[in-house]
């Protein structure tokens, strides 16, 4: 026992020798990850907690590691858990964060630059270790000092529980928005919820979609800050009363504290770190005292649990009207708070603690730029007009004109399901005082329209925000009217969004109108997700990728060259074999990596098609069946994604995709020529494990229904290629990869509305494809439900319906065409491979930091910039302790 000991001991040293030496020859930025010890615990060494100081080495990152195991978990390695290591880490690198945190704010305050304030109902933001670690540069530093303790960074990593703050595009986006502002150095703050549960997390059994709490906040999260200090009340109900000047007043209404918790965004290598600040619903009394000690224990706290429900879930279920007072609640609530906050940083900030006189609001456009991410923030218009009239004492026509010159609201859907409505007896209910200042808005807007189109009476009734007849609020008209930018996100989203839904607006105002196509940041979604490819592209063009993705170019030089495209084979294998493994260990399911990885991710709903995805596995299902010896490639379709809990067709396509996959598995006739899964609870981090591994992505929408996507970005700047309608961002991938280097397909969006003119008929489509028909047929008579043949007939019924608004069938031909060109295709390796360098060096534009620019020049009237701040030690004194700076009461700052 004692040799084998020894022997290990050895090996250990070794192991650490050929480490240090890997580190020093690599790039701190780019380097891949080392394959260090599982968490073993005859692997961990002797901890030691003496003279800790905060240098970025391995051996000061080991003393702080051992510090705070010891000060904050408070425990020794005899009794640690792997996530007391993961936390302690966590601590770890936060150290290095909040210097930079506090100096970034120092910066901001002292140059008062102008601000940039985001709100957004969803933040989809995925683990922070390995972010901050690579943004802040420490990634090889902290991996080789777990290393030297016998620990495995990478499975530290798995144990961080994901933020569930998001659903689907629109959260990843705001992620992805934050990330951006920070690497480009401006004044930016995040705004959202802090949901208890979040989304929710998402189970398969036997084949059905089941929601379970996802506990996100089961242990601390060492990423965030509360703020007990800035706690900031919202108010509800109670009524509008005429006060003896005349002014309006909001009295007997219901207050519920919103609660900040502060958490860092760092910017790539400049010292930046900016903050997503999240507001957590607390009562404003816990319980009523009188009432628990008389016994009625259930009533005492009834305000506390009714209050608090407001923070306790993203997206209730609108299906009754409880849940959609809850969802209106939490748009208030998140607005409310967001702008009290932004109003009362604009007062203490530098310029107005200096005056002596009462804070002038003529320069608040020019000091903050507020950012509406869909409609779910639109309550921003009337909350900041509440605020200047009512508090602030501001006239009605300088409030809206400061309102329409701060705020600007970003579209994200051309469904006019999507575009929120609110009856208004509930909002009158709930929120009284900003229905009478909607109903002012409208006058002020429809008196415009009036006077320029004077005869115009339907056009009046079509552009009204209150519609008397439908008795709704509409939120999307209500955001278009109060801001002086409105941006679509791809370019034929803009495009339609000018000549359908928002027609008459832009009619009356074009110069609003404006297009941002979205963007993803590089950092996480190829240096941190795909580093062994990162570090390939590095070799052949440096590093200036990461901050600007245009430099991707330069990869077409080596389209032809024989070793890049074998780097580019291996890379992609290995990734594939990586995800393979992951696989087989967190969901017993086995995959080819000799296979095509065939993936469609993403939220689950009608217009996105999945289902004709799955109709194109049952007729590959069938051409095997009915001639085996014939030469088919390998494929493993692989799909993922959350259906709204309410959504019951969206969840029946998810219970036939699954029972598809069962039928397929279970044929021995298939064998491995086929494979068809279904990956439960798809989120950020199982996206960094499933993009890298892509070989085809597909993005089928309908065209004209999606407004742009951004997987499909994130597939092709790790190298995979896109089968996809002409719709939203394809369109631009189409523009920059070029024709050849992308299999499109389908109705352009003007042959969808020449068919919906002409009258589309399912059934049509369905007589005279054979192939088409056996699929539905199947689908109808139990093939992939023997248990229940009547299971999918609500499908099968929806698919043949003449009005059809998706068009399924009409596509399909086209559809299994395309697949047939991807199939001879991927049997020429090389080919293949060149299309995928071609692709990932067209990535360019479809970075975030891109289109922070452009919000930044177009909207926003802010400079990025490539300046990097000074490190929190630049122009201390050698000798200064670790005290704090000492701060004179007359010059504190109160800006957070």
């Amino acid at each position: 026992m004692d040799q084998e000991k020894s022997k290990s001991n050895e090996s250990n040293k070794d192991a650490t020798v050929e480490n240090k030496k890997k580190q020093e020859n690599s790039s701190d930025s780019t380097s891949s990850k080392k394959h260090a010890p599982a968490l073993k615990e005859n692997n961990y060494k002797q901890i030691s907690i003496r003279g800790i100081p905060l240098l970025e080495n391995v051996e000061e990152v080991k003393k702080v590691f051992n510090r705070h195991l010891h000060f904050t978990i408070v425990k020794d390695r005899d009794v640690a858990t792997d996530h007391d290591y993961y936390e302690s880490i966590a601590y770890t690198v936060r150290d290095h964060l909040v210097s930079r945190w506090i100096r970034t704010n120092q910066y901001h305050f002292e140059t008062d630059q102008k601000r940039v304030y985001y709100l957004s109902l969803e933040y989809h933001m995925g683990r922070a270790l390995s972010n901050c670690m690579i943004n802040l540069g420490i990634e090889n530093s902290v991996d080789e000092a777990l290393y030297e303790m016998g620990l495995n960074i990478e499975e530290l990593e798995e144990l961080e529980s994901e933020a569930a703050l998001g659903n689907g595009g629109l959260g990843r986006l705001a992620a992805c928005y934050l990330d951006s502002m920070a690497t480009l150095g401006l004044s930016a703050y995040g705004y959202g919820l802090r949901y208890d549960y979040g989304i929710f997390a998402q189970k398969i059994e036997d084949g059905y979609q089941k929601e379970y709490p996802e506990n996100w906040l089961r242990y601390a999260c060492p990423w965030e800050i509360s703020r007990p200090e800035f706690l900031v009340p919202v108010q509800y109900y109670g009524k509008v009363i005429d006060d003896k000047d005349g002014k309006k007043k909001w009295v007997e209404y219901i207050t519920v504290h919103a609660m900040p918790y502060d958490s860092p965004i760092p910017g790539y290598n400049n010292n930046v770190v900016n903050t997503l600040r999240l507001w957590s619903a607390k009562a404003s009394e816990k319980f009523n005292f009188a009432l628990f000690n008389s016994g009625d224990y259930i009533r005492a706290v009834a305000e506390q649990s009714s209050s608090e429900d407001i923070t306790r879930v993203l997206y209730p279920n609108d299906d009754f009207d409880e849940g959609k007072i809850l969802r209106l609640k939490q748009e208030y609530f998140l607005v409310s708070a967001s702008v009290q906050d932004i109003i009362a940083r604009y007062k203490r900030s530098k310029i107005n603690l200096k005056a002596d006189q009462q804070v002038d609001f003529t320069n608040f456009p020019d000091k903050a730029a507020i950012q509406l991410n869909d409609t779910h923030p639109a309550l921003s218009v009337v909350e900041l007009m509440r605020l200047l009239i009512d508090v602030e004492n501001l006239g009605w026509d300088q409030a809206f004109d400061i309102t329409k010159r701060t705020i600007a609201f970003t579209n994200h859907t051309l469904l006019p399901e999507a575009l929120e409505k609110w009856p208004i007896d509930m909002f009158q209910k709930l929120l009284p005082r900003h229905f009478q200042l909607i109903t002012d808005i409208n006058a002020h807007h429809l008196d415009i329209v009036q006077k320029k189109w004077p005869e115009d009476k339907e056009r009046m009734k079509r552009m009204t925000i209150i519609d008397d007849e439908a008795k709704k609020v509409n939120m999307g008209y209500l955001s278009v009217v109060g801001s002086h930018a409105v941006n679509g996100v791809a370019q034929m989203h803009s495009d339609l969004l000018k000549s359908t839904i928002m027609k008459d607006f832009y009619e009356l105002n074009p110069e609003k109108f404006q297009n941002k196509t979205n963007g993803i940041t590089p950092r996480r979604w190829l240096l941190i997700c795909n580093p062994d490819l990162a570090d390939l592209i590095t070799t052949k063009i440096g590093e200036g990728w990461i901050t600007d993705l245009a430099q991707l170019k330069q990869l077409r030089d080596y389209v032809d060259d024989e070793q890049f495209i074998r780097d580019i084979q291996r890379v992609k294998f290995e990734n594939k074999e990586r995800l393979s493994k992951f696989l087989k260990k967190n969901f017993n399911v086995n995959i080819n990596p000799n296979s095509m990885f065939d993936v469609q991710v993403k939220r689950l709903h009608e217009y996105k098609r999945q289902l004709l995805n799955c109709l194109r596995v049952i007729t590959v299902y069938n051409r095997i069946k009915a001639n085996p010896d014939k030469d088919v490639i390998q494929r493993t379709i692989i799909f993922g994604g959350k259906a709204a809990p309410g959504y019951k067709t969206a969840k029946l396509i998810i219970k036939l995709i699954c029972n598809v996959a069962r039928t397929v598995s279970e044929d021995p006739v298939i064998g491995d020529r086929l494979r068809v899964v279904f990956l439960e609870n798809y989120g950020v981090s199982l996206a960094e494990k499933i993009i890298p591994a892509v070989d085809l992505s597909e993005q089928i929408s309908l065209a004209g229904l999606e407004a742009s996507g951004t997987s499909n970005m994130k597939m092709m700047l790790n190298g995979g290629l896109t089968i996809g309608t002409m719709d939203g961002a394809n369109v631009e991938i189409c523009e920059e990869v070029g024709k050849d280097n992308i299999f499109t397909f389908g109705l352009t969006y003007k042959e969808v509305d020449e068919l919906r003119e002409k009258g589309y008929n399912a059934k049509d489509y369905y007589e005279h494809n054979a192939e088409l028909k056996q699929a539905i047929e199947q689908i109808r008579d139990g093939v992939f439900s023997p248990e229940d043949p009547n299971l999918f007939s609500d499908i099968v019924k929806s698919l043949l319906e003449s009005d059809e608004k998706f068009m399924l069938l009409a596509d399909y031909e086209e559809y299994m065409k395309a697949h047939e060109r991807v199939e001879q295709l991927y049997k020429d390796g090389t080919e293949w491979t060149k299309k995928c360098i071609l692709n990932i060096a067209a990535a360019g534009k479809f970075s975030s930091d891109r289109a922070i620019r452009e919000y930044a020049k177009d909207i926003w009237n802010v400079t990025p910039t490539d300046k990097k701040l000074p490190s929190p030690d630049a122009g201390r004194p050698e000798n200064e302790d670790d005290s704090l700076e000492n701060t004179r009461p007359h010059v504190r700052r109160q800006d957070y």
